[in-house]
């Protein structure tokens, strides 16, 4: 069957799907917990300009949603009517919003009425719209009803949506998004517009799932994935090496006008001024490339913040691109091991089959077991208190899967 048909075949469930997912749901209980302690490595934290492990965890879940949209939807789409195909896939989104706000809660804006009426409506609304009700489950949902039209059509359709969506979320950025969402408060894995960049690693999901699904043999699927992931992996690391051009040249440029500390973001963050590429050209060549990915910058006040760096808090779609690549990489390994070689982790599936049950339900446990583990504790007790996380949470997961209780939107 052809790559450019427009339907998948239904007769086949990947087991690496669920074992991709159980990685992914671990990854993030790992970076979660480990994350709010000084003795977590830098590697495991969110620092926002640089992509970290941690950093690498979220653009996996985004495409294995795509994997499965194009799964169910696009094989549901052409034996049954399409209206009715996308009205319930409209429904489950909906339903994950629905979630997603009883799970996320804003802060108290007011303490009295009288504070409350005199903020209004929009005062109100305005941060947790910005922050708290914009993250994961949020932005998975707001993704998934931007790609949802193209979904069940053709790849060369998604590829297309995917540079739209990319393009669009550059110009807005230097419209003014970049500036906004590090703007106090400062927003949440891109805010209300990272969708669009989002949309990079759920599309190339849903173009994958077209490959493992609908080539005919294993290597001719290994294949192009591998190229394709490299692809993107060398594509997002030659617009990260943007980010030289908001090298600090000068003593006197690390502080700001006023002699107080140096100012993070950089003054014109993503398109650099004609002084800046000039000086860029005088530069060896070596210092022209950025550092790799798992390999932390200068600080601030060597190198301005700048839309070209990875950094998952602006979305940026050089940290897109490298990390869409990466899921699909990693996707491609965990087929070969679970699909074509037959071998598959309990404790992958376990979590991966009951993916937001989990999402939900770490949060839970991490409140009940935080307020036990300082902040400044030694990594021995941070670790032990992370396996009793660990524990409790597969407990309850494991018991949920003997008793048949998945909770899928």
């Amino acid at each position: 069957m052809s790559s450019e048909s427009t339907e998948p075949n239904s007769t086949k469930r990947l087991a690496s799907l669920d074992q991709f997912r159980g990685y992914t749901v671990l990854g993030m209980m790992l970076v979660n917990f480990l994350g709010a302690y000084s003795a977590c490595p830098r590697i495991l934290k969110h620092t926002n300009d640089y992509c970290s492990y941690a950093d690498t965890i979220m653009p996996h879940f985004f495409f294995a949603v795509g994997f499965a949209m194009r799964l169910t939807y696009g094989r549901k789409y052409f034996p049954a009517d399409g209206w009715h195909a996308a009205n319930r896939m409209v429904r489950r989104i909906l339903g994950l919003l629905l979630v997603s706000f009883l799970v996320y809660h804003a802060s108290v804006p007011a303490k009295t009425w009288d504070e409350f009426v005199e903020l209004g409506w929009w005062g109100v609304v305005a941060t947790p719209l910005k922050r708290e009700w914009f993250q994961t489950l949020t932005h998975i949902a707001v993704t998934s009803l931007w790609i949802l039209p193209v979904v069940p059509l053709r790849s060369s359709i998604r590829w297309g949506w995917l540079a739209v969506s990319a393009s669009l979320h550059a110009i807005l950025s230097y419209w003014f998004n970049f500036e906004w969402v590090h703007t106090s408060p400062g927003a949440i894995d891109g805010g209300p517009l990272g969708f669009l960049s989002w949309a990079i690693p759920t599309l190339l999901g849903t173009i994958a799932c077209d490959w493992y699904l609908e080539q005919t043999s294993v290597k001719a699927a290994t294949k192009k994935a591998i190229w394709c992931a490299l692809a993107f992996m060398l594509s997002g690391y030659v617009l990260s090496c943007g980010t030289r051009f908001y090298d600090v040249q000068g003593k006197d440029s690390a502080v700001d006008a006023g002699g107080g500390p140096p100012q993070k973001l950089a003054t014109n963050p993503v398109i650099p001024t004609a002084d800046q590429l000039e000086e860029w050209i005088m530069r060896p060549i070596g210092s022209r490339f950025a550092e790799l990915p798992l390999f932390p910058p200068p600080n601030a006040d060597q190198r301005k913040w700048n839309y070209w760096m990875m950094c998952q808090k602006a979305g940026s779609i050089s940290y897109q691109i490298f990390a869409a690549g990466l899921s699909l990489a990693l996707f491609n390994l965990f087929f070969l091991i679970n699909d074509f070689w037959g071998r598959q982790l309990q404790l992958f599936r376990t979590f991966g089959t009951n993916a937001l049950i989990v999402y939900v339900l770490h949060g839970i446990v991490i409140d009940a077991v935080r307020p036990f583990v300082p902040k400044d504790a030694p990594i021995w007790y941070v670790l032990c208190a992370m396996v009793t996380f660990f524990i409790v949470s597969w407990v309850v997961m494991r018991h949920f899967e003997r008793q048949k209780v998945f909770f899928r939107v």
